[in-house]
């Protein structure tokens, strides 16, 4: 202790023993775990879209990799969910896109459209919510839907069919 300090300041407060728990080993090795199932996917995808000369990353995978790397057992996180949510709302913001553009109206139908969707086929996944946002900004064409949509989805799905077999542990797909 140093002369300045006394028994009360040196004490750690009421937080410490949360900050540690936060930081155990346990929770630092899943998040180190998770965060390397991310890493690989858009990694790959990103070498891949640099060797091929064709995107096969878009932002809202991303955010898939959150769910299917963090939260592998979510129903949001299932291959049905990734690959047919995605599929579903791109395929609302190019219908949005189509028919009304990159306006206020487009957006917000791209959006709509989206999550409608989504709920209907039971492919609720939040992270492709953003996609339509991704079509409509980009310009995109139904080629959209291909690549890098379903390449990019499936490569996410797979990835972690793999990862979470040969590094987690973790039981995905769990349906």
């Amino acid at each position: 202790m140093s002369s300045h300090e006394t028994a009360e300041t040196s004490r750690p407060g009421p937080g410490a023993g949360r900050l540690r728990a936060v930081f155990s080993p346990k929770n630092l090795l899943e998040a180190l775990v998770s965060a390397g199932g991310g890493f690989v996917t858009v990694f790959l995808l990103a070498w891949l879209s640099a060797k091929a000369e064709a995107p096969l990353l878009i932002a809202p995978f991303g955010a898939s990799c959150v769910l299917v790397f963090a939260l592998p057992q979510s129903p949001l996180a299932q291959p049905r969910n990734v690959i047919g949510g995605h599929l579903v709302a791109t395929t609302a913001g190019l219908i949005a896109w189509m028919l009304v553009g990159a306006t206020p109206l487009g957006f917000a139908l791209g959006v709509a459209l989206a999550i409608a969707g989504m709920i209907l086929t039971k492919t609720v996944h939040p992270p492709a919510g953003g996609d339509p946002i991704v079509v409509i900004l980009a310009s995109a064409s139904w080629s959209f839907l291909a690549v890098p949509v379903l390449v990019g989805t499936l490569a996410i799905v797979l990835i972690g069919v793999a990862y979470h077999r040969a590094v987690s542990g973790k039981i995905y797909p769990t349906s």
